[in-house]
């Protein structure tokens, strides 16, 4: 493999000019610069990434650990991710962490032993718990996604799900809709419970009754919505609308229903949260809330990178609003 010693040679001048010259670190003449890179060309020579890497103590890459689920939201927002990191001239490694505790920190551990420049987090694992490994890495920014408290210091990134959740709730009641139900996400979660204080605090406005068999906790995927709406069936008289706290949930309870003969929004009415690309294609189309996808991922590229220019900077929340898309999922009762 050629070396700068053996591209010097050939053209004729210093290694430290071929150094400048490769990485553009010194003004060097346009003559001299061409008869550097015609050198290179011709030894074929492929500057190592590991060695400038330690040379300017940055390796452009990025680290995110995410949790694997069937979800597509998360495929949206890595999307974002990918596409931000490949304009901005970063390569990412994504690592899978199975919701499992000790996988999680060990796919920690091995990207910050990669030195990669920052880390995104999206783990459902994460909330509340103590990394002792980023006290290790300082200078290493940590950007959490979609989570709640954490013990260790790091930039957020969420959407504003307090909002998110009264907006659904509100539409159902300006559509006319008085008994509303709610299937929620984990509880234990911070996104799921400001969904949850959104519903509530919607009703509470209207003063409308918050019925115990309309309220059931589930898991943010298509099995639980479907058990979920199963187990609300059973207690008798069904809601005239349901807020389900996200898309997928919203599937199974779609399911559910088609199984008992009910047709939404004839037999009740529906809206979901997250609006992945597949909820326009539901029958009915869902009515449902907009998280920008896409844009929190990009979001926590650009926070990662301003910290990585700007280290002294503040810890800070990125925050965006939701939106709510209408379709047919929902009936008027004005």
């Amino acid at each position: 493999m050629a070396t700068m010693k053996d591209i010097a040679k050939l053209a004729g001048v210093s290694t430290s000019t071929v150094s400048h010259v490769i990485n553009q670190s010194r003004y060097v003449s346009e003559e001299i610069s061409e008869r550097v890179n015609r050198a290179a060309q011709v030894l074929n020579y492929s500057p190592s990434a590991l060695a400038r890497s330690l040379k300017m103590n940055r390796t452009k890459t990025l680290g995110m650990l995410l949790t694997t689920s069937d979800n597509p939201f998360y495929g949206e927002v890595v999307k974002g991710v990918e596409r931000c990191c490949y304009q901005k001239g970063y390569n990412l490694i994504l690592c899978n962490t199975e919701g499992d505790n000790q996988r999680m920190k060990a796919s920690i551990h091995t990207l910050l032993q990669k030195r990669v420049d920052g880390m995104i987090l999206m783990c459902s694992s994460l909330e509340g718990e103590r990394i002792d490994e980023f006290e290790k890495y300082p200078d290493v920014p940590v950007v959490v996604m979609d989570w709640g408290p954490m013990l260790f210091a790091s930039d957020k990134i969420q959407d504003n799900s307090l909002q998110g959740g009264y907006m659904a709730v509100k539409y159902l009641i300006d559509c006319g809709h008085k008994k509303i139900g709610c299937i929620t996400g984990p509880l234990n979660r911070h996104q799921a419970q400001m969904r949850y204080e959104g519903f509530k605090r919607a009703m509470r406005e209207s003063d409308l009754l918050l019925n115990s068999d309309w309220i059931v906790e589930s898991n943010f995927e298509c099995d639980g919505g479907y058990q979920a709406f199963n187990q609300m069936y059973g207690k008798g008289e069904l809601p005239s609308a349901l807020f389900v706290c996200n898309d997928m949930m919203a599937i199974g309870v779609l399911n559910a229903a088609y199984e008992k003969g009910l047709k939404v929004p004839d037999d009740f009415s529906i809206i979901g949260y997250d609006d992945i690309h597949m909820a326009q294609y539901m029958t009915p189309p869902l009515t449902t809330i907009h998280q920008p996808k896409y844009r929190l991922g990009q979001a926590a590229v650009e926070t990662l990178l301003a910290k990585l220019e700007q280290t002294e900077q503040d810890h800070q929340v990125v925050q965006l609003e939701p939106t709510l898309v209408t379709r047919a999922s929902v009936q008027s009762m004005n």
